[in-house]
């Protein structure tokens, strides 16, 4: 049985055989349930009351068109061509969802609140902006939408229990400001079957004194990288020029989210705490005890340019000109992310997971003839400066987000759709296509089960108490879209090899604090805003427990490694 999805083609063909009614329609519902859903957590007639309730929810709205925007990841390809269409049928309710780039969904946002015009009904939105939505209340508060104004529209089967990523929708009033939709990690990539393979292995041990295996340790990391780049593995029947590393560095946005998403807190520069370090989080932001952002220089509390940073970007640097392609420089986020999938790389410390669904295709090189893969993901190595208790990777939540300025009648009708998006009816279907999860009953479905096997740990990862480490930017930043930007232009100057990793980062700590400054002085954020520290000699901050951290006299930690088949049994 092919436990992928139903052709999209043949979904998108079936679905438009239905013509789309005049109101809500029930017949519709069926048909779709007939043509599309092979999986789910509802039985058939849970499935057949649930969309039941959409089409009287519907009503008031049948013949509206709204508006929705994305980035264009495989399940908001989904979505696009084979629910909306769904939910057109079945609703009256035309939806137009966009698929933008990601940097383009954070611009029209901000263009949103700075102007109050009505530009999208609704935006699935990462929930790195949560701090931004709480602090400048332009965000419908979903909780007080649910119980209020939004009643009537609200799915009384959502379930919001069952979602694993509300914590990181959630500000630190409690309230729910975002509703997932989908939710990926990054994670540790690795050839599992060169990592076992009999002459790799001995060759390893007799160089480096240790087995080769997952490493626990950017020490490890950067040892197996060394022993992959330019190894012949002829004796594997491989190809061309080998590389121990995978990266990218051009001067992009997406090189920013490079070092906010995890390169940083892989390294250990901010605080401990789930999900995310307190009072310092991975950006090197300081919060006071009323989470008001008070520093990012280490002169003021903060740890944007402390040791610890600077030794993630050197290390970045160091590991991207020795041991990667020499095409990765010049890559930005998607262009890289397909790279080990071509067969020449040996292991990558940040991979995305969203990245698998293209990544177990028939006919790569990486895929077995059974359909299973030669890769696996596994957690993703700490720097020297981590202790346990501390964030050691990011997941995007991208999340459902309907601005204030959105007219109540076009919210309700997109809280409709993004419901219905996330519904149990289609979300084990969804997830079958996008392998982004949101629901822990989906996680635990008996299709994925079947499936794990093919999906080279991404389920076992799902499954596993070793999840929540893995978090989105938290409520440190006050504006993520203000924010963001900096840091790829600031990290920039560094990968070009413009500034030195001190230089670059002691620019984006200055740069950070004007932002903060400003937003403190314009008072706009009111008393949950930005209340900045007198800065005074930054061995004052470097000389107490936490972030930021002093330098380490030695950085090199003793290398350590793990074999993935004992980690996997750690986590069942």
């Amino acid at each position: 049985m092919n436990l992928r999805l139903k052709s999209t083609t043949a979904v998108v063909c079936a679905l438009g055989m239905l013509s789309t009614p005049a109101f809500a329609d029930m017949d519709a519902a069926k048909a779709f349930l007939d043509s599309t859903i092979e999986h789910s957590t509802l039985t058939r007639a849970e499935q057949e009351a649930e969309m039941q309730w959409f089409v009287d929810a519907a009503q008031p709205f049948a013949g509206m068109h709204i508006n929705v925007a994305s980035e264009g990841i495989d399940t908001h390809i989904y979505e696009t061509e084979v629910l909306a269409k769904a939910f057109e049928a079945i609703t009256g309710i035309k939806v137009s969802h966009d698929l933008i780039g990601e940097g383009p969904v954070v611009e029209k946002l901000q263009t949103q609140m700075q102007t109050g015009e009505n530009i999208y009904d609704a935006y699935i939105n990462d929930s790195d902006l949560i701090g931004t939505h709480w602090r400048y209340q332009q965000a419908r508060n979903l909780t007080e939408w649910m119980a209020g104004e939004g009643a009537d529209v609200t799915n009384p089967g959502l379930d919001l229990d069952d979602f694993i990523g509300l914590e990181f929708t959630t500000g630190p009033d409690g309230s729910l400001y975002q509703l997932p939709d989908q939710q990926f990690a990054n994670l540790y990539w690795f050839r599992y079957d060169w990592f076992n393979d009999e002459k790799n292995k001995a060759d390893f041990k007799g160089k480096y004194g240790y087995d080769l295996g997952v490493p626990v340790n950017w020490s490890a990391y950067e040892d197996i990288a060394e022993f992959f780049t330019g190894r012949d593995l002829s004796h594997l029947d491989v190809e061309g020029e080998v590389f121990g590393n995978m990266d990218y560095g051009k001067k992009d946005p997406s090189l920013g989210w490079r070092y906010t998403d995890a390169w940083m807190s892989m390294a250990g520069m901010g605080d401990e705490g789930e999900p995310n370090g307190l009072p310092v989080d991975e950006w090197g932001i300081r919060v006071n005890e009323n989470s008001q952002p008070v520093g990012s220089c280490v002169a003021r509390g903060g740890a944007t340019n402390g040791p610890a940073a600077v030794y993630a970007v050197t290390k970045a640097i160091d590991w991207l000109k020795k041991y990667s392609p020499p095409a990765a420089a010049g890559m930005t986020f998607s262009e890289a992310g397909p790279i080990p999938a071509q067969g020449n790389v040996a292991q990558q410390m940040f991979w995305y997971t969203a990245f698998t669904a293209a990544t177990v295709l028939p006919d790569l090189p990486v895929m077995n003839a059974d359909g299973t893969p030669k890769w696996r993901m596994a957690p993703s190595p700490h720097g020297a400066y981590w202790t346990p208790g501390t964030k050691i990777g990011y997941q995007d939540v991208g999340s459902w987000t309907i601005m204030k300025s959105t007219p109540v009648d076009r919210a309700k009708a997109a809280w409709l759709y993004g419901q219905f998006v996330t519904s149990k009816t289609v979300d084990v279907q969804k997830s079958h296509a996008g392998l982004t999860f949101i629901r822990e009953s989906t996680i635990q479905h008996d299709s994925f089960t079947e499936r794990a096997p093919r999906l080279g740990g991404l389920v076992e990862f799902y499954r596993s108490p070793a999840r929540v480490q893995w978090s989105p930017t938290g409520t440190n930043v006050p504006d993520y879209p203000k924010l963001a930007q900096l840091w790829w232009q600031n990290i920039g100057d560094a990968m070009s090899g413009a500034k030195t990793p001190q230089e670059a980062l002691d620019s984006l700590c200055a740069d950070q604090e004007k932002v903060l400054i400003r937003l403190e002085r314009a008072g706009v954020q009111g008393d949950i805003g930005p209340k900045m520290n007198d800065g005074m000699d930054p061995e004052h901050w470097l000389s107490q427990p936490g972030s930021p951290k002093a330098k380490l006299a030695n950085e090199d930690e003793e290398p350590k490694t793990i074999a993935y088949d004992e980690l996997i049994k750690s986590w069942n």
